[in-house]
């Protein structure tokens, strides 16, 4: 029996702690990749993989959007979800101190501070989907209402209409 033991991030001791069970999907990976790279790599269904974003809106609050990896965030359509004015991307340099987790990392489930979440309306449409294990070379797959209760998240249509890349 090995002595070395999984090193648990705080996405997955928040799932376990809410007895919510969930997959973890790991991979080589020593710095950021885009998801859908990652995707292909895992052999998973890029469609039911989701990338995390984190906003901040002009009253000061933050938000975390959840969205497929291959769209993009509509900022217009995020502030609306969100109840602000405006809303724009956190600096890559902010990540972590707001979060805990790096880029390319960072989970909607286990940050320092649970901030509103929104995930786009297309994840339910599935009853799993794939989100980051709280560090880079980890994904989590869990079911979209076990993910919508942790993060008291809320579905929403925050994505680009015109997305075909």
């Amino acid at each position: 029996m090995s002595k070395e033991k999984e090193i648990k991030t705080n996405a997955m001791r928040m799932l376990e702690r809410a007895g919510v069970s969930y997959e973890l999907l790991t991979y080589e990976c020593e710095v950021f990749t885009d998801g859908v790279s990652v995707a292909q790599k895992l052999g998973i269904p890029e469609e039911q993989t989701y990338k995390t974003l984190v906003t901040a809106g002009r009253s000061g609050e933050h938000y975390v959007f959840v969205i497929p990896v291959a769209k993009e965030l509509d900022l217009k359509k995020a502030a609306k979800a969100a109840g602000e004015k405006s809303v724009e991307m956190v600096h890559v340099k902010d990540i972590t101190a707001l979060t805990g987790y790096v880029r390319g990392g960072c989970s909607p489930v286990g940050m320092k501070k649970q901030f509103a979440t929104f995930i786009d309306e297309s994840a339910g449409s599935f009853e799993s989907i794939y989100v980051s294990g709280g560090r880079i070379g980890s994904q989590i797959k869990l079911g979209i209402a076990d993910l919508v209760k942790v993060t008291r998240g809320k579905l929403s249509d925050v994505v680009s209409a015109a997305d075909d890349e």
